[in-house]
């Protein structure tokens, strides 16, 4: 009897470590890919909040800058090789991956409210009318400006100013001496780096990336009118070693007002008007982005967005987190964590509409307006056969883009005239669109 007492003792010892083993294994963890910007950080900090609502499922987090994140998740969506469950991509990759069948399409059933998603982002996100990412913040481009420097100079800037008086602006208030640079600009090689800005500078120039033959224009006189200006611009008053600057270089270079002007992502509105963060927070200024023969293309749009592979083997949690993380209560929950100001924009009405936010984002009504401005069917002057507003929304078109912003942001170190860099970058393009049989 003893014996038997035992072995029953014993037995179930072993199926109680057995269960606890089991549950210890039972969670499912995914894997999420993300751009190290200052957004996806904070999402971080705050998945305490979904894993303490979903129990059971973990989310492990791998944070890589701009350029590097999109060759990963490219490599791993196109091989199938499933080490990611969430990926943050953008308005490029989701309509070419979701027609692909790369991706699964985001549950919107529910109390999800897509119909809260601004139109452009949600269109731009879709593919055939499903939507095939969902956007964490959206963006714009737009001036931001030292209203102090600005005034002391005897300058003014509005909306839809020139880039010629954008460039009379830089150079009145440029002052090295005193550290302080009259513009900051992209400069960084990669098609969503150097190339999101100098793309809107051409089209505002009357340039297009494609004929309607999709023949490449990269030679064209708008394009190396553009690209002598914005060379001409950043060498002249921008700061040193810009051809290395991106977004959070020169978010940086701000906030320690080191730039009289930037032109870059709206979403960087929140940041440089946070005094945590930026020690000029109570003198920036906003306008719509500069001009020169047109407004069409001048401003573009993005979103930084959350997809799910179609190769996950977590699907549901992969789900449940994208659903979270770019849901109305999320936005909430940053609202009251960290202040109104600080929540990622760009993405749904209820936003724009929440008092606490209109009160405490005074950069509300510009970002708001700069994303509504853009036409991603309508951003060239001279008819063009594709989508997109800073890219074109073609397979080809990352690498064609790429070696683009390699050779322009060589040209703006100076180891290449801008002839020279259009005239290979165009050879290249050419070389793209005849072996995929454009033409």
């Amino acid at each position: 009897m003893k014996r038997l007492m035992k072995n029953t003792i014993a037995c179930a010892v072993s199926a109680a470590a057995s269960m606890t083993a089991f549950t210890a294994f039972a969670d499912t963890e995914i894997t999420v890919a993300t751009v190290n910007n200052g957004h996806m950080i904070e999402m971080q900090k705050l998945t305490p909040a979904f894993e303490e609502a979903n129990p059971g499922i973990k989310v492990k987090w791998v944070t890589l800058e701009e350029n590097v994140l999109r060759q990963n998740v490219t490599q791993d969506i196109a091989n199938k090789s499933g080490l990611y469950d969430v990926m943050t991509i953008g308005m490029y990759e989701a309509p070419i991956w979701g027609q692909r069948g790369w991706l699964q399409a985001v549950n919107t059933s529910g109390d999800y409210d897509a119909n809260d998603i601004l139109p452009s982002i949600r269109d731009g996100l879709s593919y055939d009318g499903t939507m095939y990412a969902a956007p964490f913040y959206g963006e714009s481009s737009m001036v931001m400006y030292r209203k102090d420097l600005v005034k002391e100079a005897g300058m003014e800037i509005n909306d839809r100013d020139s880039w010629e008086h954008i460039r009379d602006v830089a150079a009145a208030v440029n002052d090295p001496s005193k550290g302080i640079y009259g513009i900051c600009l992209r400069g960084k090689a990669g098609w969503g780096d150097n190339m999101a800005l100098v793309t809107t500078i051409a089209n505002s120039f009357g340039a297009r990336w494609f004929d309607e033959e999709w023949k490449p224009q990269l030679e064209s006189a708008e394009w190396t009118n553009a690209v002598n200006f914005y060379v001409d611009l950043l060498s002249k008053y921008g700061p040193p070693g810009s051809s290395s600057n991106s977004f959070n270089e020169s978010l940086a270079l701000f906030n320690e007002g080191k730039c009289g002007m930037w032109i870059d992502a709206t979403i960087a509105a929140s940041f440089v008007t946070d005094p945590k963060q930026s020690k000029v927070a109570d003198q920036v200024g906003f306008a719509q982005s500069p001009i020169s023969v047109t407004e069409k293309g001048a401003n573009w749009l993005w979103a930084w967005s959350l997809g799910i592979p179609a190769a996950t083997k977590n699907a549901d949690a992969a789900q449940k987190f994208v659903r979270w993380a770019t849901s109305k209560e999320y936005i909430e929950l940053v609202g009251e964590t960290n202040g109104w100001a600080a929540v990622p924009t760009g993405t749904r009405a209820s936003t724009y509409a929440n008092p606490k936010f209109q009160e405490a984002a005074v950069f509300a009504e510009a970002e708001l307006k700069a994303i509504n401005s853009a036409n991603p069917n309508d951003s060239t002057l001279k008819p063009s056969p594709y989508v997109g507003v800073q890219f074109a929304a073609i397979p080809e078109f990352q690498a064609i883009g790429t070696t683009t912003g390699q050779m322009i942001s060589g040209s703006l170190a100076g180891s290449m005239t801008v002839e020279e860099a259009l005239k290979s970058a165009n050879k290249s393009a050419d070389r793209q669109m005849r072996r995929a049989r454009y033409y």
